[in-house]
């Protein structure tokens, strides 16, 4: 079994609402695994997770997340991520 160190993940949290949070692309990294297929296996299995264990950001969230950050992660268009709580 590979163990992440802890300042990997420690890297990657951010506060979302109040929140410590994971992004979609980070945690889907974590795991090794695309982007999407963390997504769509979440939305299939929703009645195993607290409904607060995945929230969409909105257009102005997303906003200042790519402004804090030089270049932009996502490069071009996608849709609002998910931070996971």
């Amino acid at each position: 079994m590979n163990l992440v160190p802890a300042e990997r993940i420690e890297n990657k949290i951010l506060l979302i609402r109040g929140e410590k949070v994971i992004m979609d692309r980070d945690l889907a990294g974590l795991y090794h695994v695309e982007t999407r297929a963390l997504i769509q296996a979440v939305k299939r299995n929703i009645e195993r997770f607290p409904a607060d264990f995945m929230i969409q950001l909105n257009k102005g969230e997303f906003d200042i997340l790519i402004s804090q950050n030089v270049t932009s992660r996502w490069g071009g268009t996608r849709k609002l991520p998910y931070a996971f709580t």
